[in-house]
């Protein structure tokens, strides 16, 4: 049984949905993540969230096996990247987890950026082009039916589940930060998860965009998610609030990510940052490394691109979120220690309008 006090159906339908979102922190290990989602899910939260990053830390289907082991009613959401696992791999995970979860399974499938492929010695492909076919391909795989399928980057001949899928559907976010990607969600994701690091004003400019592609492609925008990893850090102390957020804002502008990550954000609508910042970043960065770089991450940054400071102000930031039009914000705390008092903080929050994926 989760950890926590629980939230009764009356009081759940009346509340604002939110999710707890992990995975970056090197130091927290799956059992540590696991019993953090059994707190969460026992204090009402919709969704468990975890992100498998290109930083090489824990693997998504370990750490949401443990998830789904340690929850009961919560949705469980990971990133996996296209690519790096075969569209068959992918479909077979999807399909164990959710028969191990109860269909509570989200996946946020991602292009393979150059980084990515890079760091995987993997050739540069195409990413949205490699990124559509596996969702595809992976949605005609979780019915159990034999799939053939000619694409420019999955070819298969007859290739089926050896099992009969207890859940034969999951839901497909993909993860955007740029125009070309929100697009793409809005044509192939049953939602989007927005990129981290960003101001409430980057979030209302790409929902923006989100929203005219869906109507676009002759979707239902109010069927359509909108998530996004919200990064908090919270102490009363706002100075100690900011500095354990720092490091986390300034991964976006080391020389790897900076291309990826912050130029297409810029180029959506993110007032926060300026060319002049990048500058001053990058000769900060070559002088004296990232632990130059996180030194020289401005307040103004982390007031712009992050919900930290005080409880009440913290809150507050996260409501800015919600009235850009984020339909579910994923709370990321700062720090280890911080994570008891974000999940208590939001412990109101979550399970407004959950289905616990039975029968998906």
């Amino acid at each position: 049984m989760p950890k926590g006090g629980s939230v009764n159906a009356d009081e759940r339908s009346n509340v604002e949905r939110t999710g707890f979102a992990t995975g970056y922190d090197g130091t927290l290990g799956a059992r540590q993540m696991a019993e953090y989602m059994s707190r969460a899910d026992g204090l009402g939260y919709e969704v468990g969230f975890f992100s498998e990053t290109i930083e090489l830390l824990r693997d998504a289907p370990t750490s949401m096996t443990a998830f789904a082991l340690s929850t009961n009613r919560m949705q469980l959401g990971c990133t996996m990247i296209a690519r790096l696992r075969s569209p068959i791999v992918m479909a077979q995970t999807i399909a164990s987890l959710n028969e191990i979860s109860n269909g509570r399974t989200i996946v946020a499938v991602g292009a393979c950026t150059r980084s990515h492929a890079v760091k995987h010695s993997l050739p540069h492909l195409d990413p949205p082009g490699t990124l559509t076919e596996w969702v595809e391909t992976i949605r005609l795989l979780l019915t159990g039916e034999e799939v053939t399928y000619d694409g420019q980057f999955v070819k298969l001949n007859k290739v089926g589940l050896g099992y009969e899928p207890r859940f034969k559907e999951a839901k497909i976010l993909i993860p955007a930060i740029s125009r070309t990607g929100l697009e793409l969600a809005a044509a192939i994701g049953d939602g989007v998860v927005l990129t981290s690091i960003s101001s409430p004003e980057y979030s209302a400019n790409a929902i923006s965009i989100l929203r005219q592609a869906v109507t676009r492609n002759g979707r239902d925008w109010d069927e359509f998610e909108v998530a996004q990893l919200v990064n908090c850090s919270i102490s009363e102390d706002k100075d100690a609030a900011f500095d354990a957020i720092r490091w986390e804002i300034a991964t976006n502008f080391n020389p790897v990510q900076l291309p990826f990550v912050v130029r297409p954000r810029m180029r959506v609508g993110e007032p926060t940052i300026t060319e002049d910042d990048i500058s001053r970043l990058e000769a900060a960065y070559e002088t004296g490394g990232e632990a130059a770089l996180v030194k020289a991450i401005p307040d103004r940054f982390v007031e712009g691109l992050t919900a930290s400071g005080a409880p009440r102000d913290v809150k507050a930031r996260v409501d800015q979120y919600r009235r850009a039009g984020v339909k579910l914000p994923l709370i990321r705390p700062a720090s280890l220690n911080q994570i008891p008092i974000a999940l208590d903080l939001f412990s109101s929050a979550g399970h407004g309008n959950r289905s616990n994926g039975a029968g998906a």
